[in-house]
């Protein structure tokens, strides 16, 4: 374990009821969880969030998904349909902060747990709620994953080549990062709280969060009045070359450099020509200013293309940025996961976890006085239901026992 981590304690003493599923809604809770809230996830008594991929009478083969996104957080097991179990939900409510869900429409309603009766119950509590569409949307009642988010969200229209169809991005913003836009929320209303004692609603669809991760191209529609294209490796809307993805030896699929030439600043074309041994082409007329070099892109991304070919991405990007020059090689998950600096830096952790072996993840990107907060294995299903039934609503060993044989707990 790396020297750089430490335990966040920014939240310490805020609790945090989490009805959520997936990666939507923990992604959320597991961001407050590593700021040092105390977040305990309601979870069905057989089958836990769908998130963990449990099989019936199965051992649980797949457990990686679920680590992602509930590290350092507690699991309870509550028969919600039990009067019992939504009694003793309700309880844990009255003594919560906040309250996070991102199930179907009309889900938490139907079990009886809507912001009025949970306001009426706990008239301070920062309500949080993610779903697909948003409220007044003609697709409210819909269901949505990330893909479908993304697709709606305008992303899938910018991504991809130009002459090629729409295509998914690779990272799933469609669902952490709508759960990160509700975490800034949740922190905002807390923070207000301590001025007011009020609570407040919050809601965020997946759909609408996606229009903030696309404001650059909002801009190019302002601009032009027309429908952000693909652009490839290119970025549409941006005219500027060299600019994109250079292939590099020894030619694997990712052996690829990117490298951006600013307009900003007309250094940056001599100082590559420098670096790729073509000085002779500095003053050229037909690569003199960013417009000529957009005019004849083929041949200056040819130009580029014959050096980078001939090195490693890895000594591209080296070479290219030590000259000033914005450059990034093209790294995959392994090469990311092998880099040592990411764990001594305390960026990537290995969680220790009591069932399943070790397991290297990225943690809270965030470092606070030069350390990031401690990675915490994510919980077995019900692990934390009497410590956390005693700790938040003070039953003994008796009456946990007493709502087990009732079947309220699992």
């Amino acid at each position: 374990m790396s020297d750089n981590v430490t335990d966040f304690t920014f939240l310490q003493g805020v609790k945090v009821i989490d009805f959520t599923q997936f990666e939507a809604g923990p992604s959320c809770t597991e961001s407050l969880a590593w700021l040092g809230a105390d977040v305990v996830k309601i979870e069905n008594p057989l089958r836990g969030d769908p998130g963990r991929r449990l099989q019936p009478n199965k051992p649980d083969t797949d457990p990686y998904y679920f680590h992602m996104f509930n590290a350092n957080k507690k699991s309870i097991t509550v028969n919600l349909k039990s009067t019992e179990g939504l009694a003793l939900v309700k309880d844990m409510i009255r003594e919560a902060d906040v309250m996070m869900e991102n199930f179907a429409p009309g889900a938490i309603e139907r079990l009886g747990l809507s912001y009025d009766e949970v306001k009426a119950i706990n008239p301070g509590i920062i309500y949080a709620q993610v779903k697909g569409f948003g409220e007044g949307s003609p697709y409210e009642k819909n269901l949505s994953f990330d893909m479908i988010a993304q697709a709606c969200g305008g992303t899938f229209s910018v991504t991809g080549d130009m002459d090629g169809p729409p295509t998914r991005p690779g990272v799933t913003i469609g669902d952490t990062g709508t759960g990160m836009l509700m975490a800034i929320t949740i922190l905002g209303a807390l923070y207000k709280r301590r001025e007011t004692g009020e609570g407040h609603r919050l809601q965020v669809a997946m759909q609408d969060a996606m229009l903030h991760y696309m404001r650059v191209n909002f801009a190019t529609q302002g601009r032009t009045g027309k429908a952000a294209q693909r652009g490839g490796s290119k970025v549409p809307g941006v005219s500027n070359a060299p600019m994109g993805l250079f292939p590099c030896a020894p030619g694997g699929p990712n052996d690829y450099v990117y490298i951006m030439t600013s307009r900003a600043n007309p250094e940056h074309w001599d100082r590559l020509l420098k670096v790729i041994g073509r000085e002779d082409l500095i003053g050229d007329e037909r690569y003199l200013t960013p417009a000529d070099r957009v005019e004849n892109m083929p041949e200056v991304d040819e130009i580029i293309a014959t050096w980078t070919q001939s090195q490693t991405k890895h000594d591209a990007m080296r070479l290219i940025g030590e000259a000033g020059i914005p450059a990034g090689a093209v790294l995959d998950t392994d090469e990311l996961n092998g880099d040592v600096t990411f764990e001594e830096r305390g960026v990537m952790q290995t969680m220790v976890h009591p069932i399943h072996r070790p397991f290297k993840m990225p943690g809270w990107p965030v470092r606070v006085d030069g350390k990031a907060t401690r990675l915490k294995a994510s919980p077995v299903l019900g692990e934390h239901t009497d410590q956390v039934i005693s700790d938040w609503l003070g039953l003994n060993d008796a009456a946990i026992t007493a709502l087990k044989t009732d079947g309220a707990l699992g």
